[in-house]
Order: structure tokens, then sequence, then C-alpha cells
């Protein structure tokens, strides 16, 4: 019902005026602002980084635990750019995208997927943080919980019962995450931006969609026709939607609500879980309302030669131009 369909800027303005409201009320209920009560549990020098892992408050019932990194020269001054880096539906969480390579396994992960972007992008000199999603790495109920079941299929099913749900608590966490880097001596609160594969990807959209806060965002792998990955081959999982979307959205139209904001979307050639003819039908779709917006030239794309996989190419210089 809200797909954009529009061309001029009025249209835009007249479609997002609509569009925006309608999205959060889809999202549903969010919880109450806590203090963060934020902890650094260790700081220390891996390499040409700092690591430390954070744990803070998100809501009166939830902590989240995260990786930050930074360079190890990274002055507190207030000066320097962050990112927040959102994994994908994978099992390890936020190790690999943090670069944790505890295990043959996990270098395996990050192999496959170039998927340790928090460290890349903090070897670039940001101060990046990366943390569990619900139902994900520490924040998962065990290896297993439901066997047979996919446990972001029980828990949206558990939240629907009570009209609460995964993906709304999950943008919720990184709006904290946001609210945690705006505390952190080093970073320049104007420039944080948001970058993610996958269901990173997902976080990365509908959280840059409905937080101003993300000056610039990377979406990896993700904006494609609800009809194509969605209805037609069911890959998706209950974190990654709430009831009704598609009855107004598709995803390019809540990648579009980031609009004027600059986005990258990025797209493999050989991606065999969003399909790249899909993923170019939804970057169609995204431009049309960035060009009626009057900011087509904030759109980027990168097709890759790559599978489902961070291309490491191209967001270096997006962030390095608007963050």
């Amino acid at each position: 019902l809200l797909h954009f369909r529009g061309a001029s800027r009025a249209d835009w303005e007249a479609w997002r005026a609509e569009a925006a409201p309608k999205l959060m009320e889809l999202l549903g209920w969010f919880p109450e602002r806590v203090p963060l009560n934020a902890e650094v549990e260790y700081s220390v020098v891996d390499g040409d980084l700092i690591r430390e892992r954070v744990v803070f408050d998100s809501d009166a019932h939830m902590s989240v635990p995260c990786q930050v990194l930074r360079p190890r020269d990274m002055r507190p001054d207030g000066s320097h750019a962050a990112i927040l880096c959102s994994h994908g539906h994978g099992t390890y969480g936020k190790d690999a995208v943090a670069g944790m390579r505890y295990s043959e396994a996990v270098a395996a992960n990050i192999a496959a997927h170039n998927y340790n972007y928090a460290q890349q992008m903090a070897q670039a000199g940001y101060l990046t943080i990366t943390p569990d999603l619900r139902v994900f790495g520490e924040r998962r109920d065990g290896l297993d919980p439901f066997p047979g079941r996919d446990p972001c299929n029980v828990n949206f099913v558990k939240g629907a019962l009570l009209g609460i749900y995964t993906l709304t608590l999950n943008i919720w966490d990184m709006q904290r995450c946001i609210d945690y880097l705006e505390t952190r001596p080093e970073v320049d609160s104007n420039r944080i931006g948001m970058m993610g594969l996958s269901q990173g990807g997902t976080m990365t959209t509908w959280t840059s969609a409905v937080e101003p806060r993300i000056k610039a965002a990377d979406i990896i792998g993700y904006v494609n026709p609800w009809r194509e990955f969605g209805i037609k081959q069911a890959n998706f999982c209950g974190s990654q939607i709430v009831p009704g979307v598609h009855r107004y959205f598709d995803t390019d139209d809540i990648a579009g609500l980031i609009a004027p904001r600059p986005l990258l979307l990025e797209m493999g050639i050989y991606d065999d879980c969003f399909r790249l003819q899909d993923l170019l039908e939804g970057y169609e779709g995204v431009k049309r309302i960035y060009e009626a917006a009057g900011v087509g030239d904030r759109l980027w794309a990168e097709v890759h030669p790559g599978a489902h996989a961070f291309a490491g190419k191209q967001a270096f210089e997006f962030f390095e131009k608007y963050l």
C-alpha cells in the first residue's frame, strides 16, 4: 500500500511523511530507556588494535555484550568516526565480525564471508562496535535450544503472543549501541555509520531507516523483493520480520527511508543466499527513491565478484567520504 511509485521530490516528501510513521507502527512496542551502566570488562592490545569487551544495559531486563575495536593510536579527543557492525544469521554472533579467531571453525566462517568487517574497519581508522543480536552468540540459549527448529522463529512466536517482536527489540539494542558510542571519549557523535551482511543487512536497513543518528549505511546482501527471498524461497527468520510488513512495504522502500543520507548497497554475483538479479531489482527500487529525493549521487552500488560476503572494497572509500 505504501510502495514508492513517485518520481519527484514532492512525491518523495509526501511518501516519506506517510511511510516513516507507518513503519514505526508496524514495529510496535519498544522498551523504555534505562541507564546504560556500561562496563569495560577487558581492554587488551591485539596487534595494531585495542580490543575491548563491553557490556551495557539496553532495557530493564536485558544486557548487550559487545566487542569494541579501535586503533592503538586513536586519541580520546572526540574527533573520530565510529561504525556499528551487525552480524548475520550465523553460529558465532559478533565474534566472527569482530575477527576473534579462537577456533578453526570461526576462522573458516570469517574466510567464507570476508566476515571480519568490524576488525577491517577498525584497522582503517574507525572505532567499531559489534553486539550480539538476541538469540545469537552469548544471547543464545545453548547451541540447539529447540532441536530441529530455528530459535529465531520460536522466539518470534513467543513474542508475537505479547505483541513484541524480536526485530524491534534488536533495533532498540542497535539504538542503544549508538547511545553508548555517544559516551565514548574518542567518538564524534555526528560521525556514526552502520554496516552488516545478511541479517546484519536486515538490521542495517531497518535501524538506519528509523534512526537518524546513523549518518551513512552499508547494506551487504539484503535488499531484494519479498516475493523472491521471502515468499518463494522462505529465506528469512522470525528475527527479520514484523507482521504485515509486506502489505505496506518492500525492502527497497525500507532502505529508501534512509534517504537523503548516504547508502551503499553491496551485491555479490555468486551470492547463493540473495540472488544477484533480485539484489539488482532491489537496488533499482532504492535508486528511484534516492533520485526522487534529489540525492541520487548519495546512493552507491558495488557489484562484486564474490559470494554472500563483504566485498571489502568500496566500503572504505564510502565511509571515508561520508563519515
